[in-house]
This record gives C-alpha cells, structure tokens and sequence, in this order.
C-alpha cells in the first residue's frame, strides 16, 4: 500500500524539522553529553508527528452508491437511533467513528452524488466521544444526496484537534472515495442514515477508510 504525506501537514512538517534541526545543533555545542538522548527523541517526535499526517492511497474495490464505506479510519463508537436535528429534523441511523491520534486523520466522501447542504460551525472542544460533541464542537455537516435519498455526514473536532478543514461545498458534485477533507490530531466523523439502512459495522470495531462498508443503503 503507498502512503503518502498529505498537503495539510506539509509546511508542519518543514517547520517540525528546521526547528528539530536548530535545536540539536545547539545541544551539540553546549551541551554535548545531552547530545544523542535529545537526538533520538527529536527523531522520536519528528516520526510521531509523520504518522500524523499519513495519506495512504486506497481504492474502493466495489464502487456501488448502496453501499457506504467508512469516511474515515477509527473506532466505531455509536450504533443508534437519534434525532437528527440541523437538516433532517426527523429519526435517522447514527453511526460515529471515533479517530485517536494514531490514526489516519483524512476524511472521505462515502458515497457519491452531490452535496446538497453544507454548513461550518464554530463551537467548543469536548473530547471527541462525549455524547455533546455532535451539537456542541467545532464541526461541519455536509448532506449528500446518492440518487435515491441523501445521507449526513458530519466531521467533529476534538479537544486536540482544533483544525477541521473541507474540499467540497454546496452543489458540488463528488466521487466515492475522493477526500472531502482532513481533521489534524483525532476526532470524529458521524453519519446519520436512513432508518431501513443495514449496518454492517458491530460497536468497537476498527474500520479503515474506503476499505470497510459501514452500511447498505
């Protein structure tokens, strides 16, 4: 599998690493006994960071706009009935995938067709599974209309990860499986379903993006 270094992290990257750099140098001229343990957990911290940033380029096996595949590596962390109030305003499916800091943070379109809704809004830093993060985070929601129906799916910031960023709006039409956008430093991603979806996702379960089907339509 190829893994790439995605755009968002590039210029952390390049700072992260003069900045490592400086600070050896002058370790290395003042303090020379402190030399290799700081060297080693430059090197440790700068691989830490790396990870962060981890774009591994997947293709979706199946392209079939019944089935949804999971927006984002993680956790799945809520399999229930709930309200939906911003657009739907009705009962939907809500399955939450929970993203740790370990995992790959971009964000993929689950099904394709267009965007129908998209809105971002500001708001707290609640760890990413307290039940408020939904309506309480900084968050986007965006509504995707596959052709026979539309599906929610909301990115929600964590308390770490402050910078939710988006590549798609209003009207845009958009393929299954391209990114829709990155969150940096862990947190979730909901999807609201229609109430006759089968999920074929279980609580706790690891999934990947654009590899695990979370759901038929």
């Amino acid at each position: 599998m190829l893994v790439r270094i995605h755009k968002e992290g590039r210029t952390m990257l390049v700072a992260t690493a003069l900045l490592l750099f400086a600070l050896n140098i002058v370790i290395a001229q003042f303090l020379p006994l402190a030399f290799w343990p700081i060297l080693v957990l430059s090197v440790v911290f700068y691989l830490i960071i790396l990870q962060f940033f981890r774009n591994p380029l997947r293709t979706i096996q199946v392209s079939d706009n019944q089935l949804v595949y999971a927006p984002a590596d993680g956790r799945v962390c809520v399999i229930e009935e709930v309200f939906e109030p911003e657009y739907f305003k009705e009962k939907r499916l809500q399955v939450s995938i929970f993203m740790s800091p370990f995992n790959v943070h971009v964000n993929r379109n689950p099904v394709s067709g267009v965007v129908n809704y998209f809105r971002y809004h500001p708001g707290k830093y609640l760890v990413a599974w307290h039940p408020k993060s939904s309506t309480e985070n900084e968050r986007t929601t965006v509504v995707y209309d596959f052709g026979r129906g539309e599906i929610l799916m909301r990115q929600i910031a964590g308390a770490l990860a402050k910078r939710i960023k988006w590549y798609i709006g209003e009207g845009d039409a958009v393929q299954q499986g391209s990114d829709m956008g990155f969150i940096k430093f862990g947190s979730r991603v909901d999807l609201y379903l229609p109430l006759d979806a089968t999920v074929e996702v279980t609580m706790d379960q690891q999934v990947k993006g654009n590899q695990t089907i979370i759901a038929k339509l």
